[in-house]
């Protein structure tokens, strides 16, 4: 009978289990109870083992290298502890050993039993890892090495080392794929990890690893699959490929920490040799020079001719006749762009046909402008953030305008720094956009008033109370486009030379003195760090370590870049900075300006728009119905129509400004947030909004050390306050009391009475 328990432990059939593990019934009432339960016991054991050998059998057909892998790891498991168990006590019987065979003739069943209980709970858990195996026809390496991970989580020590056992097996073969894909840059057609375009796919990678390791491995395999397709002269060098070998064995992703720090090192080393032989700084110069004349502008001939076309496809599509012809498209705009380009240096500029405008809310009907006026409540403004957009003020909805990014300028440009360059398009476009409908007003303006002073002479005709209003009807009128001209003119004067260009200028520099200390340092080697000059060692300092948190960069935290290496990692972090000192400084950072801003831009479109549904006058016409009163001495209907008309818009404006230079001036006396909160989480770096940290976000002093740069960046808003207020008007008024009180007090400090 023992040797029939064996028999069965072992896997084979026997008939004293003629279904499961219940002990057939014949044969039950020959047995104690005790033996009964211990022989049926033994019978589950028995039953458990058979359907895990069964499963295993079955699984090692699958297609799958990973499933291949487990079941050969756990058949081995099995036979090295389950099966030699087996053997050893079968052994001890045949031996007579005194510690299992009782009087050298008896074996009882509980001492076999007690043998073989410490396989209940594995076989156990073992039965149901195979049934959910056997449950789904395919399983990705990264669900699978999460399955085994989860499982290995127990408290249950044999339980645990078994399944720790299994996903090491697992990872072992997920290893040797990964390496060939960043070592080689080999796609395997059989279980890929990636796509053919070196996209990660679902479910191919484990969940501890990190997403920015995820990121790096794409970036190493994508670039170094794409030099050997390319099939270029200079490949990567073998002892660097030999290095990336060693460094990946031995090395787990279970074992997150120690695989983020290699790959991360892994890409370091790749992005060198990538910086001075593939993506070079002749190509990142292009490409920011690209940038900064079509989304900042700095290109002033082709943003004022882009402007002229979309106004004029406008007005175009609205005085077409109703059909699909009333419609703008996708494909309008990209021909706008095209005809901006002509007569312009940005005609035979290869980077225009990178260049892309899209409608998130599709194709529209254009509308004239809207004479709403403003009623936001500016003190629940300044109190919530808000999001607040300029993308939809140059066509009247959300247009974007896209740079296309192809390999290996990639490398270099992520899309979150294409979000904040259409960002700050969008915003100095609605600038320049407004500023030049303001100048078409004026000069609308002033060719009706030489026109009308030719039948009026010195005065504003009519009687002669309707010549005392109309008179501050046109200086009221007047005053208004003189301040809207003037605080456009101030503001837009200062975004664009105190911001863009030196902003500008200061990247220009950085790349210049590191890219030529990096050649000079390396001399064909892809390994040996750069040393920096050192007029730009400071300035690379505060972009690695003080103005960008490494939580931002593309590499770990751990295995960050030093100050004395040159890589994209190092380069990404300095344009990073560039964009956020271009945010701060042109006040996209500041929630409690951006809404303001936006409602000045909005008030100037509504008197724009007034003054055009007026013919391009403020005052009517003596003969127009109404601009006389009829049959009394007093100021005709119409005048007094615009006038308040005129009244509610000065008395706007003057209330966005006070605030405007309020809110202005607070920004720069705040005291910045503390150590605690993480000042450094801008929502319009990472999403285009507002940032709720305010002006100090990025220019903040950290460990008590100020850092070269950073003054600049802080002086940017001193300058514009003084520029705002360089004859006294906003301090002294504010001062007083009497800013923007009366008609007369403003046409007064207008220069205008």
């Amino acid at each position: 009978m023992i040797a029939e328990v064996l028999l069965v432990l072992a896997g084979h059939s026997s008939s004293l289990f003629p279904t499961d593990h219940t002990v057939h019934p014949a044969f039950a009432p020959l047995l104690h109870p005790g033996e009964q339960q211990c022989l049926e016991s033994l019978g589950q054991i028995a039953v458990r083992y058979r359907n895990v050998k069964q499963a295993c059998s079955t699984l090692s057909r699958s297609p799958s290298r990973y499933v291949c892998a487990l079941c050969a790891s756990l058949g081995q498991i099995l036979r090295d502890e389950y099966d030699t168990l087996i053997v050893d006590t079968e052994a001890k019987i045949l031996q007579r050993d005194s510690s299992l065979v009782a009087s050298g003739s008896f074996v009882p069943l509980s001492s076999i039993r007690a043998i073989f209980a410490e396989w209940d709970a594995p076989l156990a858990s073992l039965e149901s890892l195979v049934d959910e195996l056997k449950a789904k026809d395919s399983w990705q390496p990264g669900n699978l090495i999460d399955l085994l991970l989860t499982r290995s989580h127990t408290g249950i020590h044999r339980i645990a080392a078994i399944h720790a056992r299994l996903c090491e097996a697992v990872q072992r073969v997920w290893m040797s794929q990964l390496q060939a894909f960043i070592v080689h840059g080999s796609l395997h057609e059989k279980d890929p990890l990636v796509s053919k375009d070196y996209v990660l796919l679902d479910g191919s990678v484990p969940s501890c690893v990190s997403v920015q390791t995820r990121e790096s491995i794409s970036y190493v395999g994508r670039a170094i699959g794409t030099v050997r397709a390319a099939k270029w002269e200079r490949q990567f060098p073998r002892d660097l490929i030999v290095d990336h070998t060693k460094m990946l064995d031995g090395i787990l992703p279970q074992d997150r920490y120690n695989f983020d720090r290699v790959i991360a090192d892994i890409r370091t080393g790749v992005s060198e040799w990538l910086w001075l032989n593939v993506l070079t700084h002749r190509d990142v110069e292009v490409a920011v020079d690209a940038l900064a004349s079509y989304f900042l502008l700095r290109n002033g001939e082709f943003a004022l001719s882009l402007i002229r076309e979309i106004e004029r496809l406008k007005i175009s599509r609205l005085r077409a006749r109703s059909g699909p012809t009333t419609m703008i498209r996708e494909q309008d705009l990209h021909l706008a762009l095209l005809r901006a380009s002509l007569g312009t240096t940005a005609q035979h500029d290869p980077s225009l046909s990178n260049l892309h405008f899209s409608l998130p809310a599709g194709p529209l009907r254009p509308l004239l402008p809207s004479l709403a006026t403003t009623t936001k409540n500016l003190s629940m403004s300044h109190s919530a953030v808000e999001l607040t957009t300029f993308d939809d003020l140059l066509l009247g909805t959300s247009l974007v305008l896209t740079y296309g990014v192809s390999w290996p300028l990639d490398l270099f440009l992520h899309p979150s720094d294409l979000q904040i360059y259409a960002t700050l398009f969008g915003y100095l476009s609605a600038l320049r956009k407004t500023h030049t409908r303001i100048h078409t007003c004026w000069t609308s303006l002033s060719n009706s008033q030489r026109a009308r002073r030719r039948w009026t002479g010195l005065g504003e005709g009519g009687t002669v109370e309707d010549l005392q209003a109309r008179k501050e009807l046109l200086r009221c009128g007047w005053g208004a486009v003189r301040e809207m001209n003037w605080f456009l003119d101030t503001l837009l004067g200062y975004v664009m030379t105190d911001v863009v260009d030196v902003e500008f200028r200061r990247l220009k520099d950085i790349l210049l003195k590191q890219t030529s200390g990096l050649v000079n340092q390396h001399t064909g080697s892809y390994s040996a760090p750069a040393l920096l000059a050192e007029g730009a060692s400071t300035q690379l300092k505060a972009a690695e370590s003080d103005s960008v948190p490494t939580s931002q960069s593309g590499a770990s935290n751990a295995s960050a870049p030093t100050s004395s290496q040159l890589d994209f990692t190092t380069l990404r972090n300095i344009h990073t900075t560039y964009l956020e000192r271009l945010l701060t400084g042109s006040l996209l950072s500041n929630p409690a300006l951006t809404p303001i801003l936006r409602s000045i831009l909005e008030v100037c479109e509504h008197f724009v728009a007034q003054v055009e549904r007026w013919d391009g006058d403020i005052l009517p016409a003596l003969l127009f119905e109404g601009s006389l009163a009829t049959g009394e001495d007093d100021v005709g209907k119409m005048v007094r129509e615009r006038h308040a008309a005129l009244d509610d818009i000065n008395k706007t404006l003057h209330g966005l400004l006070g605030s405007f230079y309020e809110q202005l001036s607070l920004s720069t006396t705040q005291q910045p947030f503390s150590a605690a909160t993480d000042a450094s989480k801008s929502m319009l770096y990472n999403a285009s909004t507002a940032n709720s940290s305010g002006f100090h976000t990025f220019v903040r002093n950290k460990r008590g050390k100020r850092l070269e740069g950073d003054e600049e960046v802080r002086r940017h808003v001193e300058r514009l306050l003084l520029r705002l207020d360089f004859n006294g008007g906003f301090s002294e008024a504010k001062a007083a009391g009497s800013f923007g009180s009366t008609d007369a007090e403003i046409l007064k400090q207008g220069g205008l009475t």
